[in-house]
């Protein structure tokens, strides 16, 4: 599987869906559980927001790239710190990527129970009745990162 796997929105995402979706989050409106998250650009520095989906599992919160290696993804790899902001309430968090299929195969599983509706086309027919090898094999082209609240993170 290619490392730098991306499925470009197309217009109606791109310019009518996500300012949308993050219109009304960012208005407290959280749209089955969407946040916008807000990560500082790599060659910019200025802050870029994108709704995304977390997903709390097994008491952890967790990102999925549903459409692969995107600009968030690229960002916050490098930033290693994001913001999650619903209407007024904005977080601090640390993220860190996952990749050991262990660790990320059950989240995949669990992000397409509760998302597929939403994201489940780009996962090539894999969905979360798959496999746990079928799931392995996808998991490089949608990175997942846990998060954890900045103030609880580990000092470097």
């Amino acid at each position: 599987m290619s490392a730098v796997h991306y499925q470009q929105p197309g217009f109606v995402t791109r310019r009518v869906m996500n300012p949308l979706v993050a219109f009304f989050t960012r208005r407290g409106l959280s749209l089955a559980g969407s946040a916008v998250l807000g990560v500082r650009g790599r060659t910019s520095g200025e802050v870029r927001t994108t709704p995304v989906n977390p997903l709390t599992l097994d008491g952890a919160r967790y990102l999925v790239a549903a459409r692969g290696q995107t600009q968030w993804v690229r960002n916050v790899r490098v930033a290693g710190a994001a913001q999650l902001t619903i209407g007024r309430r904005t977080e601090d968090v640390v993220v860190r990527e996952l990749t050991e299929p262990a660790e990320v195969v059950p989240v995949l599983r669990a992000y397409l129970k509760a998302w597929a509706w939403e994201v489940g086309a780009f996962f090539d027919g894999v969905g979360a009745d798959a496999s746990d090898d079928e799931l392995a094999a996808i998991a490089p082209r949608h990175p997942v990162f846990v998060i954890t609240p900045a103030e609880q993170a580990p000092r470097r």
